[in-house]
């Protein structure tokens, strides 16, 4: 297995720079792995794919406005923060702008377009260029923040909230989980009707969103962890519908290793809950224990996720569904269309 195994050409103008509207409007390319047989539909009629008895399992992470813009103590240099996850009590990891210039000890004040602030202190460092910065007032950044788009998103976004799922609840990522982007209220109430159970779990995206797979042998990547809680309930419940031969549906590759980690810690058919750090890198040749099909976006080439949806999906059929996409214009990446794989 080599990394250029998972890369691909795409036109720069189908990546997805704004969000389609309403959000359910956006295309599904539709995969059945059993059959290969490849589907063109809209995000709206995925429920003609769903099953009475079908348990969705969706993450609720909520992006943080974790872009923080300020100028270093007293020289005044412009820097910009991304946070990354909690260091402790009042401190966070981070990426920084420019980073070789920022180091411990260097204080930064914080600020927003009306000049107000709070100061900040590097007081550490980490791999692949983190830093660990202390807030003097922690509650204040989140007031002093941006929700951090990614690089390849350069058009403004109108609505911040267009960048949260619609069940978002649990603050703590710094980017979207974007399978999720799609539902509306109306097509949730919908899948209710149909007797469709959805479910919630948490993983905090982190670091590896923003990091390409540099070695030639992805084996020899190393995964950041992340943060990820299953509650008793759902783990009940995931339990029953495990016994009861129901199928499980992952909103996301977020969704989808939460319910691997789960399925890694437990004694199938009974799934135990937990809250906890997640490192699990999904590879082709992996063995999906809970996992029967996944909803998920358009991903970047060379990127962990795509390993992931090829290691779900086969090699070959991915492959094939990348190219039709591409052939039949969908957009792709965050604000881009979707893909279900059954």
């Amino acid at each position: 297995m080599k990394t250029s195994d998972f890369d691909y050409q795409l036109p720069p103008e189908l990546i997805a720079q704004t969000p389609i509207e309403p959000r359910d409007s956006s295309r599904l390319l539709v995969i059945n792995r059993h059959s290969g047989v490849i589907e063109h539909r809209h995000f709206a009629g995925i429920t003609d794919y769903l099953l009475a008895g079908d348990v969705l399992v969706f993450n609720d992470s909520r992006v943080l406005p974790a872009r923080l813009k300020g100028r270093k103590v007293p020289s005044g240099g412009k820097v910009e923060l991304l946070l990354l996850r909690r260091a402790g009590v009042n401190q966070w990891e981070a990426l920084i702008k420019p980073g070789k210039r920022v180091n411990v000890g260097t204080e930064i004040e914080i600020t927003d377009s009306s000049e107000t602030g709070t100061l900040a202190e590097i007081t550490g460092e980490g791999e692949d260029g983190v830093k660990i910065v202390r807030f003097a007032d922690e509650a204040q950044i989140f007031e002093l923040g941006e929700i951090p788009l990614p690089p390849y998103i350069r058009a403004p976004l109108t609505d911040p909230e267009r960048y949260q799922t619609v069940y978002a609840r649990a603050m703590g990522s710094v980017a979207a989980p974007t399978a999720g982007l799609h539902f509306t209220p109306g097509l949730m109430e919908k899948l209710n009707k149909k007797n469709i159970r959805c479910l919630f779990v948490t993983l905090h995206v982190g670091l590896d969103t923003f990091l390409p797979v540099r070695e030639d042998n992805p084996r020899e990547h190393h995964l950041h962890k992340e943060y990820g809680v299953m509650s008793e309930e759902v783990a009940r419940e995931l339990s029953q519908a495990r016994a009861d031969g129901r199928r499980i549906v992952a909103v996301g590759t977020t969704a989808v290793r939460v319910l691997e980690e789960a399925a890694q810690r437990s004694h199938l058919p009974g799934i135990q809950p937990f809250a906890d750090w997640v490192s699990m890198f999904i590879l082709p040749g992996h063995d999906f224990r809970l996992v029967d099909a996944m909803i998920t976006n358009f991903h970047l080439p060379r990127s962990t996720l795509l390993m992931l949806v090829t290691a779900f999906g086969g090699e070959d059929l991915i492959k094939r569904a990348y190219e039709k996409a591409i052939a039949e214009r969908y957009r792709f990446y965050s604000f881009g269309d979707a893909m279900l794989i059954l």
